[in-house]
């Protein structure tokens, strides 16, 4: 058996983030599907940006450091607590995960102590280095244990925005990989012109499922009423008035899984919500207002209807899943926008099948030329 390990934004987050522990998990299933010879290995990896974070004590690292944000993690915190605690549970219990904690400053040591026989760089915006503060070495491959044994897979740049001096760092570390699987179209081309391997755009890990098989990990219905789910990544006033608003018109509850605790007298707030009751929180919705990329997906792959909202340092990833889907008419922004009410899932899964397939057949390959 082959040790695969899994290197992305997950365990060592900031914040609550069910896109991140998600596309690891589906991303490990693809993987065992594809090759059952293969074991794959969750890296509990830390970048250095988050060394000195505390998921318990978020707002010490967030962007937001208004007095109102303050507030509302100090009421969100019995909610942050007991939600930290569950997606802990969630990556000792559905996978297979290093025995320590990894750094920049032990690394190298993985091989030793983990029996890793390559890995799997992604997914998520690990390449981003306005995210990162950085070019990560692992996730760029760049230590001695990786380079060479090593591919990403749905990796993205996000919104990333390079000097002209950090182009020759880039084009240095993208050389650690045999092979690179990118998850948006924006730099797919840039990216093949500075490699000599195979370059390709493919879907994120999340979609390499079928909505079927996230059903062991899905939590029972959590609401008894009917409710629209508002998914914010990032406080957005005029989401919230059009989630109120649709709700209203609809007879529906809101369910609201942010740390805008204030808004407990008109909504059901939902932070503490695990990722298997995520998951059932969107499964069940009459549907979704967001502004989540991944709140996107699983709205999508539960065929429920959504309302998606421009957000900062998101778009781009956004713009890209929606064209993908082709959804493009579904982005508010002042939401005002005429929106159809309804989507045509059947051409919409269609989409995602092809590109399905086109993703775990390029992974097939990667997993083959790693293993």
């Amino acid at each position: 058996m082959k040790q695969i390990g899994i290197v992305s934004c997950n365990i060592n987050c900031n914040f609550t983030n069910y896109g991140s522990a998600l596309q690891s998990w589906a991303l490990c299933r693809a993987i065992e599907k594809i090759d059952t010879s293969i074991i794959t290995k969750l890296v509990d990896y830390c970048p250095t940006l988050h060394l000195e974070s505390d998921a318990l004590n978020p707002a010490r690292k967030m962007w937001d450091q208004d007095e109102e944000t303050k507030k509302n993690i100090e009421l969100s915190m019995p909610a942050i607590r007991e939600n930290y605690y569950k997606f802990e549970d969630f990556y000792t219990k559905r996978f297979r995960r290093t025995k320590k904690k990894y750094t920049s400053q032990n690394f190298n040591d993985i091989i030793a102590d983990e029996g890793i026989d390559g890995y799997v760089c992604g997914s998520d915006t690990i390449f981003c280095i306005d995210e990162w503060k950085e070019f990560d070495d692992a996730y760029y491959a760049n230590y001695d244990c990786m380079r060479n044994r090593s591919v990403a897979y749905a990796a993205s740049f996000g919104d990333s925005h390079f000097k002209e001096e950090e182009y020759s760092i880039l084009n240095n570390r993208l050389q650690n990989f045999k092979a690179i699987a990118l998850r948006e179209n924006d730099m797919v081309e840039y990216v093949r012109e500075q490699v000599k391997v195979r370059v390709e755009r493919v879907i994120d890990p999340t979609l390499l499922l079928e909505a079927s098989e996230y059903e062991d990990i899905t939590a029972p219905r959590q609401e008894t009423e009917k409710y629209l789910l508002m998914y914010s990544r990032r406080y957005n006033k005029k989401m919230e008035e059009y989630a109120d608003a649709l709700a209203k018109k609809n007879g529906w509850k809101v369910v609201e899984i942010s740390i805008r605790a204030t808004n407990a007298d008109r909504h059901t707030m939902r932070y503490d919500a695990g990722v298997e009751e995520f998951l059932s929180l969107v499964k069940n919705c009459e549907c979704m207002v967001t502004n989540s990329f991944h709140g996107i997906i699983f709205s999508t792959q539960f065929r429920r209807p959504f309302y998606c909202f421009s957000r900062e340092q998101g778009d781009k990833k956004i713009g890209e899943l929606l064209a993908l889907f082709g959804l493009d008419n579904r982005i508010l922004v002042n939401g005002t926008e005429q929106v159809p009410s309804s989507v045509d899932y059947d051409e919409v899964h269609h989409r995602i099948q092809t590109m399905r397939d086109s993703s775990i057949d390029f992974l097939k390959y990667e997993l083959k030329i790693i293993s």
